[in-house]
């Protein structure tokens, strides 16, 4: 079993989604919040490199505007070491960034994805590096989303991140809890991810014997 060369990324874990205008719901915010930091305390206890993601948007934007208190970094993230800083504007945190070549120069295999929001900057970010080739890990207890209602109908943010989790699981991401993957980092074993036939499948069987 191959040893996991990995990398700890925390993307947007700003203001704005703490006591700012897109508040995450689900997970409980300070819940993720302190998951995310014994992830990054584990990770440097363990030499894994960590990199912080900030999202920007221009001066008077509603949401992460360029100099406002909301897009600047929580400081359970900014009063930690990294060791590297990527700054976006765009949801996945390779695209318009130096990202893929900084992961590229140490060899790195292995993205374990924190921050925010599960379905959005997390989801295409994980899109991204699978495309790519990378492995990837979902810390689910480290993430989290908010509802939305639109012209397409209303999703509580409970019901967006447990389906965005399970479909992760079934072809993205290895979906695991904080405490699975700290254990897996201090074991040097790799998280496991699923497949869409078994997820199917196992769907399937339970509705079969319900």
């Amino acid at each position: 079993m191959t040893t996991p060369r990995r990398a700890l990324i925390v993307i947007d874990v700003q203001n704005e989604y703490v006591t700012g205008d897109l508040p995450i719901e689900y997970p409980d915010v300070q819940s993720s919040l302190a998951n995310i930091a014994r992830a990054m305390d584990a990770a440097r206890a363990a030499g894994v490199p960590v990199v912080i993601v900030q999202n920007f948007a221009p001066a008077g934007s509603p949401l992460f505007a360029r100099g406002s208190n909301g897009a600047e970094l929580h400081p359970v993230v900014s009063e930690r070491a990294r060791d590297h800083y990527v700054e976006k504007s765009l949801p996945s945190a390779f695209t318009g960034t130096d990202l893929a070549g900084w992961l590229a120069a140490r060899q790195i295999d292995t993205l374990t994805v924190t921050g925010y929001m599960t379905h959005n900057c997390d989801a295409s970010t994980i899109n991204h590096a699978v495309h790519s080739g990378l492995a990837v890990e979902f810390l689910h207890d480290a993430t989290g989303s908010v509802p939305y209602e639109n012209s397409a109908g209303f999703a509580s943010a409970e019901e967006i991140h447990r389906v965005f989790s399970v479909v992760l699981q079934s072809r993205f991401a290895a979906v695991a809890s904080t405490d699975e993957w700290i254990a897996a980092v201090q074991g040097g074993t790799p998280l496991a991810r699923g497949n869409i036939y078994a997820s199917n499948q196992k769907a399937r069987a339970r509705r079969a014997t319900a």
